[in-house]
């Protein structure tokens, strides 16, 4: 027989010690790896709504289990009380070690499946916006028609929140153009990129058959905003400190969107080499290269050095440098760096 005793303190009495273990168990509020994706859903959504949607668990639920949490270690993780919801100070400490929990909880799994040489399993992998529309189309279907027990998660990030993100296990790799100066992060070169002037026909140095920096001082410009690693590298090369108040009001945007700008007749703008590969005859024309010494960027795949999948990263990478043209892969001597 099984039942509970409540005049010694709630304890259980019953002949089957495991039973009573059970019972020890299920009373008491535990915290779980669950909880623990909650607060972090929420941290980044700052919306318990749309957390929830994310976790695919209904709100209520999702409420639960933070305030059960919030009850077990005794402090207010979010301050519900103004919207978007806030982190407590106490809060966001509980959250840094959270995800610390959680990335190290996820090795796990790596570890096996490394073992087992499988590729099964998310992947998580940050692109820039500069390089996800001319890359991704090259490489994406193949690679995951032929390992179809890939899960691979793009997400379009630019550069530093695209290093914070794996500094903190929000995603597994990155893909970005400047070397991480951080000490937990390692890197992979996958190829080198030329950047290449795009110019309207109304434009004076259309009639130019190379870009040299001092053409383009006093030209239209349009630009990426601040963030953009594009952006900062050309504004180097070219010594265009000045653009950043005479252009202001051309800076934002997208590259797409300057290129359509350029393509009706208004101003010039730079894109990447891979860019150049999906243009028309037509468009190609707008095309101009820069003089030597070429400014260009080397693209890598980072990720942390604490990384176990290395299987699934070479079969990624290899996947990628197959499938852009061969000269990239290599710096040429007419080229430089920025």
């Amino acid at each position: 027989m099984y039942y509970k005793d409540t005049s010694l303190n709630g304890a259980c009495q019953t002949d089957n010690f495991y039973l009573c273990i059970d019972e020890i168990y299920y009373k008491q509020q535990q915290m779980n790896i669950q909880q623990l994706e909650y607060i972090l859903a929420v941290d980044t959504f700052r919306h318990f709504a749309k957390a929830a949607e994310h976790c695919n668990v209904t709100q209520p639920t999702l409420s639960m289990m933070i305030l059960k949490l919030e009850d077990e270690i005794g402090v207010k993780i979010f301050d519900r009380s103004i919207q978007p919801v806030k982190v407590t100070p106490t809060g966001r400490k509980v959250i840094e070690q959270a995800r610390k929990i959680l990335y190290q909880t996820s090795l796990i799994q790596d570890i096996v499946n490394e073992a087992e040489q499988s590729l099964k399993g998310t992947f998580r992998l940050a692109v820039l916006p500069t390089i996800a529309p001319y890359l991704l189309p090259r490489f994406f279907h193949k690679l995951t028609g032929s390992h179809p027990e890939m899960d691979i998660r793009i997400l379009e990030m630019k550069t530093q929140p695209s290093i914070n993100a794996l500094i903190n296990g929000e995603i597994d790799a990155a893909i970005i153009a400047s070397l991480p100066g951080d000490k937990q992060l390692q890197y992979d070169t996958l190829y080198y990129e030329e950047f290449f002037g795009y110019i309207s026909r109304n434009e004076a140095i259309f009639k130019n058959d190379l870009v040299r920096s001092a053409d383009i001082n006093e030209e239209k410009l349009w630009l990426l905003d601040e963030g953009h690693c594009f952006r900062d590298q050309l504004m180097r090369y070219c010594q265009m400190e000045s653009v950043k108040i005479n252009q202001a009001a051309y800076r934002l945007g997208s590259m797409e969107t300057f290129m359509r700008m350029v393509e009706s007749g208004n101003g010039i703008t730079f894109i990447p080499e891979l860019a150049v590969h999906q243009l028309s005859s037509e468009q190609k024309e707008l095309v101009r290269p820069f003089a030597i010494p070429k400014p260009a960027r080397q693209i890598i795949l980072a990720t942390r050095t604490d990384f176990i999948r290395s299987k699934l990263l070479s079969i990624i990478i290899e996947s990628i440098r197959d499938n852009v043209p061969k000269q990239m892969h290599t710096l040429q001597a007419i080229q430089r760096i920025v």
